[in-house]
């Protein structure tokens, strides 16, 4: 054990991963003998480890075995990768029909943070990246995270007002929240120019149980954005809102919760 690691944490450890090594179980006497430790003082952790489910004992052969909790540990790691997984599927599926940005984005405080991108292959695009963070107010992303703020809420998000940043850039709150409540009817939040010149945006926001957990967004250059292309945008982003939150609530799984 290297003298940086706390000698009981690391012994949870051993034992879990001991118990993990075989379907057999391993007695008291034999975890003790594989992770080189006293009985005595590994007794107490495993003592711990069952009252809280995170291991289980045969009383019949006093053979020791993982338990559900430790179980359920594995099963969320499991469903939080497959979520994001298929996340990532969906935004490429998007970038492949679009041929244009796709960025999946959380609320934090006021600004969006942004936690995956698949860029577009078309050779002038918005050059962004995973971690920038940007004001909400000004993006399409963000509007879609604010949509079900009430006018309170977002003075207190803003309490020095908003921030010009284009000739676009919205800086009233009330034009902000009458947005918000269009998007909250429509699911679709737009942007136009309000944080990077020439640049629009669509986004939608992904709930779970009725609350906003992140947002997914099409970002496209103005010269290459028809009519045809914004309906084709706004059709893939719904339906992948409808696929990404139906597996959020079979996986219980909250975008926010990873990062």
């Amino acid at each position: 054990m290297s003298s940086d690691n706390h000698r009981s944490t690391s012994r949870v450890l051993d034992i879990l991963e001991v118990l993990a090594s075989s379907q057999k179980g391993y007695t008291l006497t034999e975890v003790a003998a594989a992770i080189d430790a006293p009985k005595s003082s590994i007794f107490p952790i495993i003592h711990t480890l069952q009252s809280r489910g995170y291991i289980e004992i045969n009383e019949n052969t006093s053979r020791y075995f993982l338990g559900i909790k430790a179980l359920d540990l594995g099963s969320s790691y499991l469903n939080s990768h497959s979520m994001l997984s298929f996340i990532r599927k969906e935004m490429q599926h998007i970038v492949d029909t679009c041929s244009e940005t796709c960025q999946l984005g959380i609320l934090d405080k006021g600004d969006v943070l942004y936690i995956e991108k698949i860029d577009s292959p078309e050779p002038i695009r918005m050059i962004s990246h995973v971690g920038k963070r940007l004001p909400a107010y000004c993006t399409s992303l963000g509007k879609a995270l604010l949509c079900d703020h009430d006018k309170e809420a977002l003075h207190n998000l803003f309490p020095e007002g908003l921030k010009k940043f284009t000739p676009s850039t919205i800086t009233d709150i009330e034009v902000l929240y009458e947005q918000l409540l269009e998007v909250r009817q429509t699911q679709i939040a737009y942007e136009s120019e309000e944080i990077t010149e020439y640049i629009q945006c669509f986004a939608v926001p992904l709930r779970k149980n009725g609350l906003i957990s992140g947002a997914l967004s099409v970002t496209v250059p103005k010269f290459r954005l028809t009519e045809e292309k914004a309906e084709l945008i706004k059709k893939q982003l719904l339906e992948s809102q409808a696929k990404i939150e139906a597996l959020m609530i079979k996986f219980n799984f909250d975008i926010k919760s990873i990062y």
